[in-house]
């Protein structure tokens, strides 16, 4: 048994909806719930990974196909 607290606005889009479904507030709930689990365990590597992918940029646009020339370079300034 689970007791949920709503603001009034939220209350009143679920208790709109479920009637809308010929739902009762529970099985909506409950329904709506099961869905954004099942949901969540059907994620894909992106999705999983979103707020990652591109966090740190390198500056460079060409990396991934000039990447041995930019490490060349590098070596070659660091040695002088």
């Amino acid at each position: 048994m689970i007791t949920l607290r709503l603001d009034p606005i939220l209350e009143q889009a679920v208790n709109n909806t479920a009637k809308n479904l010929g739902f009762t507030k529970s099985d909506l709930i409950r329904k709506s719930i099961l869905e954004y689990l099942d949901k969540l365990g059907k994620q894909s590597a992106w999705e999983a990974g979103q707020d990652l992918f591109g966090k740190y940029d390198s500056g460079y646009n060409n990396l991934s196909a000039d990447r041995k020339a930019i490490l060349k370079d590098k070596i070659e300034a660091k040695r002088g």
